[in-house]
Formats: C-alpha cells, sequence, structure tokens
C-alpha cells in the first residue's frame, strides 16, 4: 500500500488503521463465540471436573488459534487489495 515516493498518505494510513481495527474486532467476537460453544456445556452443566477442565481448555486453545487465524487472514487479505467482484471484471463498478 506504498505509494511510489515511499511514504504513505493520509488515505492509506487512515485504510490501515480501520482494517487492523477490524481484524481485532472480528477477531475477538469469533474468539468468544467458540469459546462460549465449545466452553458452555462445561458452564451450563453439572459435568464431572475432568470434562469440565477438558471443555474450557479446548475452548480458550481454539479461540485463541481462531483469533490469530482471523487476524492473520484479513491482514494478508488487505495486503494483496481489492479483489474484483466479478469473473473478468477490473472495477466493481463497470
Amino acid at each position: 500500500m506504498e505509494n511510489s515516493g515511499g511514504r504513505r498518505t493520509q488515505a492509506e494510513r487512515d485504510a490501515i488503521t480501520v482494517e487492523t481495527g477490524y481484524a481485532l474486532c472480528s477477531a475477538a467476537v469469533l474468539a468468544a463465540l467458540v469459546f462460549g460453544a465449545v466452553s458452555g456445556p462445561a458452564l451450563l452443566f453439572d459435568l464431572p471436573a475432568g470434562a469440565e477442565d477438558l471443555l474450557v481448555m479446548a475452548g480458550c486453545g481454539l479461540a485463541v488459534i481462531l483469533f490469530f487465524v482471523r487476524v492473520v487472514s484479513v491482514l494478508v487479505r488487505f495486503q494483496r487489495g481489492p479483489q474484483p467482484s466479478q469473473p473478468g471484471r477490473t472495477n466493481p463498478d463497470s
């Protein structure tokens, strides 16, 4: 996202900031949903201690992994630039 002079414009810096915020927020929501889905039964039902611990640890681990995967995937997609919305089209407005 650099222009020919090597310095970023204000619009480019703003776009990077917005995309980073989107990546972090969407990853946090995804991680919270996954944690709740995996760990929820352990928190809602009276399960044996080993099962509760396993579900909570699995929920935490999966949430952390998916958080980082989501952040990286959003930022890599942003770095590659916009993709055509329809095959054979180079401009979404065409």
